[in-house]
């Protein structure tokens, strides 16, 4: 979850609400690659979760972190609650998870090897402390009340908040984890068409990473249990957005959207101030309850655009949501299959045209079977892993023509970063599926034996 947006003036009118995602259009040269991954971390000696302080703990590592490699701290409330460094931070999801938001880079090249130095750090310290890290895309045995708490006021009022509607919120908040790439856009026209892909393709992705068969010590029967739980946490400010699909979508639609999408807070002076279900469009009339009189900043507008969590959303940036949290090797994964599948334009133009006619009963029906089956879902009768070959393939088609090569030119270009989800679909097997087979082969039922086989 992201940390207090900051800076911009007051806002006046609602058309400025569209610039603000309009100014996020940039020519093909500067487009940028950002990759987001969280991961749960814990204590080698009982396998519980790490608590924010003591010897063995979120802060511990936080600090260890800012101490010995330069990272700049953020705090709330005199609480070390995240860092920053080289435009990327290090942040912390309800439960602990430990998220890095990696800076905007040039090639998947670079992300990787931010993604590979973070994830070196961050060992070489819990190393030392009696800690672990893993990466999957739910607990797989920890019950909420083993969940610590962070000390976020955002955390406090989602969490109240979540409990209100649907019925899985609070699990995603302290019990998933993600990865994700951030992507740039041309133009309006660019970014509906991006967006459009990416929604409709998203369930294949959720496919590819499925990595969470297990819930609170046991098999759950779903590929994907984080997807599971997206599908009831709250359905004001998740889905798959059937407007996107219409026609006149553009910023001004999406703008529409997230002012119905019922607020959260209003942070100001370090702290952030309740205004649970309250109206957006209240705030820019003055006639908000919270801050009655008070009208919204662009940092007020960007926060609450961090409070909606569709499987593609929209800043100035989009951000591809619906894959798991997933092993070191793995998370390079993602943004090389979006990368190709979005920076290319004839691979853009493939993958629209593979997915162009699906309705939007057949998108959501993709969606729920994508968590569930994974790789053995369908659409119009046609296997998911078939599918999810044909959109590999645009994908490398798509970074070959990037022909971004590695530091030097030595490594090749960004096509080998699809090699591990080419070989889950070669196999048919996900990482759902081969934690099952190890559940109920070599591991013999026993769970705890998950952490000790793969965590980083």
């Amino acid at each position: 979850m992201s940390i207090p947006q900051s800076g911009g003036g007051r806002i006046e009118s609602r058309d400025q609400l569209a610039e603000y995602l309009a100014s996020g259009c940039k020519p093909e040269a500067d487009w940028r690659i950002g990759t987001e991954h969280e991961k749960f971390g814990y204590r080698l000696a009982d396998l519980k979760p790490l608590p924010y302080e003591g010897a063995t703990s979120i802060s511990a590592i936080l600090g260890a972190l800012r101490d010995r490699f330069g990272w700049r701290p953020v705090e709330e409330a005199g609480k070390l609650i995240g860092l920053e460094k080289d435009g990327a931070n290090v942040s912390l999801e309800p439960g602990g998870q430990l998220e890095l938001s990696g800076a905007p880079l040039h090639t998947i090249h670079e992300t990787c090897d931010e993604v590979n130095e973070h994830l070196r750090e961050v060992k070489a310290i819990s190393d030392e402390i009696g800690a672990g890290f893993i990466g999957l895309g739910a607990a797989p045995e920890w019950a909420e009340a083993e969940m610590p708490v962070m000390p976020k006021g955002r955390y406090a009022l989602m969490t109240r908040y979540m409990r209100q509607v649907g019925s899985h919120g609070t699990q995603m908040m302290y019990r998933t984890c993600t990865v994700q790439v951030n992507l740039d856009f041309a133009s309006e026209a660019d970014m509906v068409k991006k967006f459009r892909v990416g929604l409709a393709l998203q369930p294949v992705a959720t496919a590819l990473f499925a990595n969470s068969p297990f819930f609170e010590g046991r098999p759950n029967g779903w590929q994907s249990w984080r997807a599971r739980i997206w599908q009831d946490t709250d359905p004001a400010r998740t889905g798959m957005l059937p407007f996107v699909f219409e026609d006149g979508m553009g910023f001004e639609a999406y703008v529409d959207y997230a002012l119905d999408v019922p607020m959260y807070f209003v942070y100001r002076d370090g702290r952030y101030i309740d205004a649970l279900g309250q109206s957006f469009r209240d705030f820019l009339e003055g006639r908000l309850p919270a801050l009655p009189g008070e009208k919204p900043t662009f940092s007020d507008w960007a926060d609450h655009l961090t409070t909606i969590f569709p499987e593609v959303r929209l800043k100035k940036f989009m951000e591809m949501r619906g894959a798991d949290g997933g092993p070191w090797r793995r998370i390079c994964a993602l943004p090389a299959f979006w990368v190709g599948l979005v920076y290319d334009q004839a691979s853009l133009d493939a993958a629209w045209d593979l997915c162009r006619d699906w309705t939007a009963e057949e998108r959501d029906r993709l969606r729920r079977d994508a968590g569930r089956l994974g790789l053995r879902a369908e659409i119009r009768g046609r296997p998911m892993r078939d599918l999810a070959g044909e959109v590999l393939a645009i994908a490398e088609a798509g970074l070959a023509a990037r022909a971004r090569p590695g530091a030097g030119g030595m490594i090749g270009d960004e096509t080998h970063f699809l090699n591990a989800l080419k070989e889950i679909v070669a196999s048919g097997m996900t990482a759902s599926d081969e934690l099952l087979a190890r559940y109920a082969g070599d591991w013999g039922g026993d769970l705890s034996r998950i952490y000790a086989d793969y965590s980083y």
